[in-house]
């Protein structure tokens, strides 16, 4: 299991809104988990529906373990996600699907991984332009 200093809990995906967010059941309740450490594109931008589709593809009939770590403003709950043991986040980073969210993380391993997908031309660094998440949500607010 990875290390990780926050109670974890066996849960259940049952929804994947996109590549950072999915709706969880675990033993007591059902609630959306905001996958912290990433962004990654919203469904209906560039490569959204594939990072939706990698996240799915990843934790297909995987064990399932959420260690919460808080709320965002949307009052949705922040953890990390592990699928069959390994971190959801470094995996959607390390393979383009998500976006190092240096925002609100500190986990600078990612950076190193995002620098190596970009280098190599994996998932959305394909593209010659890419637009970040949170610049897309700006120009795209409802």
């Amino acid at each position: 299991m990875v290390a990780c200093s926050l109670p974890v809990f066996a849960a259940e995906i049952t929804y994947f809104y996109d590549g950072d967010t999915v709706k969880i059941k675990d033993e007591t309740y059902e609630y959306k988990l905001r996958i912290t450490d990433i962004d990654a594109p919203e469904r209906n931008q560039t490569y959204g529906k594939k990072s939706r589709r990698a996240l799915m593809d990843f934790c297909k009939e995987a064990n399932i373990y959420v260690a919460i770590s808080g709320y965002d403003k949307y009052d949705r709950k922040l953890g990390k996600l592990l699928c069959n043991q390994q971190d959801v986040s470094k995996h959607m980073v390390k393979y383009g699907h998500a976006w190092f969210n240096k925002r609100y993380s500190m986990d600078y391993s990612l950076a190193l991984l995002q620098d190596e997908a970009r280098k190599n031309k994996l998932g959305l660094w394909q593209a010659q332009q890419q637009t970040p998440p949170w610049v897309w949500r700006k120009n795209h607010q409802h």
